[in-house]
């Protein structure tokens, strides 16, 4: 399949949401469809010691799911030993983190030209780089549609409208929305997700249910085949070339 290459920002409605599982899954609906796939995460936390060296389980996950292979340092950027705040764990290993620099990163795998590209955060929108930038700074400078992944849980309906407002304040089109269910014993819902869809300007892509107990190859897998690329603009009934 022919297409102009198409890019997003993942984001979420807090930390541990899923973002990185309904990234892949998203990545392999597209591969799926014929698309050539990559996906990064230019900042991570919680790395550890791989035969590879340091590496996020995140950015592996991605790496298996993206059709162009790059090095990974290219797929992950900034990868840090300490869990926790990125600019916490940053400062205690020394290191300082800028939305411009984290940029450049980005900008270099976009020059593969994916039909889809996929650049997820860490944590929510306003996850903290230094004293003065957010996350959101980066995406800011990107001007990439938004993915949101909304963790279902209690308090999911104010998180997730919160982040929509954030992101449509900083400027950013908001291209869609997932509902990742995190909390297996989460009430109620479907009507969770009807309150949300009703009320954020953004098509829901999908709803992913708790798939605990699976494997995470089989996690993407059933994620993927209940996300629907469609009802992104980019990837409507007639845009193919």
């Amino acid at each position: 399949m022919s297409r102009d290459p198409t890019s997003f920002f993942v984001t979420g409605t807090d930390a541990a949401v899923g973002k990185t599982l309904i990234a892949a899954a998203l990545l392999q609906a597209a591969r799926a469809r014929g698309l050539s796939t990559l996906g990064m995460k230019p900042l991570a936390v919680g790395c550890a010691e791989t035969a590879q060296g340091l590496c996020s389980e995140d950015v592996l996950l991605l790496r298996e799911h993206s059709s162009i292979e790059v090095p990974y340092a290219m797929s992950n950027p900034v990868c840090l030993r300490l869990a926790g705040e990125p600019h916490v764990a940053a400062q205690q290993e020394g290191r300082r983190l800028d939305a411009g620099r984290l940029e450049g990163f980005c900008r270099a795998v976009l020059m593969h030209r994916a039909g889809l590209t996929l650049i997820e955060g860490a944590g929510g929108w306003q996850v903290p780089l230094n004293n003065r930038q957010t996350l959101a700074d980066l995406a800011k400078l990107l001007r990439h549609p938004v993915i949101l992944v909304v963790g279902l849980r209690p308090g999911c309906i104010n998180h997730a409208l919160l982040s929509a407002r954030a992101i449509l304040a900083d400027g950013l089109p908001l291209a869609g929305w997932v509902a990742n269910q995190i909390d297996p014993d989460m009430a109620f819902v479907q009507k969770s997700i009807d309150a949300i869809a009703q009320r954020l300007p953004a098509p829901c892509l999908g709803h992913v249910p708790s798939l605990h107990g699976m494997s995470l190859c089989d996690r993407v897998v059933e994620a993927a085949s209940r996300l629907t690329l469609d009802a992104l603009p980019a990837f409507a009934p007639g845009q193919d070339d």
